[in-house]
């Protein structure tokens, strides 16, 4: 049974210097694939889920990021003068989320499958779990080499190569306040979870693109009219 639907943070204050000439002058998440910003295809899976609030955090060429997430009802906290990374730009924006667990998702990847927000939504027990992160069998991951975790058979994630991390998760926020640093990345948050034991996953059904570089974009485009 789903829990009702929790507060979406976009994570799109990034540099995206892998992509090189694409994001000269672009922010990575504007970066078309398939003729629509990569953005765009993130924004379409939070929409199905009808979140109470949708957040951005922005830094690099945040404009044009503006012009196009405001009109669409997305709130947006531009990081400044220094970038935040995952784990401060998350607590950075908890005056937007609520302090109750919040979804976060990485915008620059495509994805084939069922709606991997929902699947996440289904799996949630915050009864157990710290934080539920979507795993990708590194055989669906594209554009992708290796694997970030291990996944036992409680769901209990270790650090191995069982899947990729997908760049999505339900995370609850209050081990945030235990960083003392302005800006880290939530490894360390989920550092914690593993001492105690309380960071899970699930794993994809379906396949996953990473688009962190050029080449990206042409498989992106491809996987979005393949067949699952």
């Amino acid at each position: 049974m789903r829990c009702m639907s929790l507060p979406v943070m976009l994570f799109a204050a990034g540099f995206g210097t892998r992509m090189k000439h694409l994001t000269a002058d672009c922010p990575k998440p504007m970066v078309m694939v398939a003729g629509r910003p990569l953005i765009d295809h993130a924004l379409a899976l939070v929409d199905s889920i009808a979140p109470p609030v949708i957040v951005a955090n922005l830094h690099y060429l945040p404009e044009p990021l503006l012009a196009h997430l405001v009109p669409k009802g997305v709130k947006t906290i531009i990081e400044q003068p220094d970038v935040l990374e995952t784990g401060g730009g998350l607590r950075n924006a908890l005056t937007l989320l609520g302090n109750g667990p919040v979804i976060t998702m990485n915008p620059d990847a495509i994805w084939n499958g069922p709606n991997p927000l929902g699947l996440l939504l289904d799996a949630w027990d915050p009864m157990r779990m710290d934080a539920l992160l979507m795993g990708i069998p590194p055989e669906n991951a594209l554009e992708h080499g290796g694997g970030d975790f291990d996944i036992d058979a409680d769901g209990r994630l270790t650090r191995g190569t069982d899947v990729v991390y997908g760049g999505v998760q339900i995370i609850k926020t209050d081990l945030l306040e235990d960083i003392h640093e302005s800006s880290f990345s939530l490894n360390l948050v989920w550092d914690k979870m593993l001492e105690k034991g309380t960071l899970h996953g699930i794993r994809y059904s379906g396949r996953w693109c990473d688009v962190g570089h050029p080449g990206g974009v042409t498989t992106a485009e491809g996987l979005l009219t393949a067949d699952v």
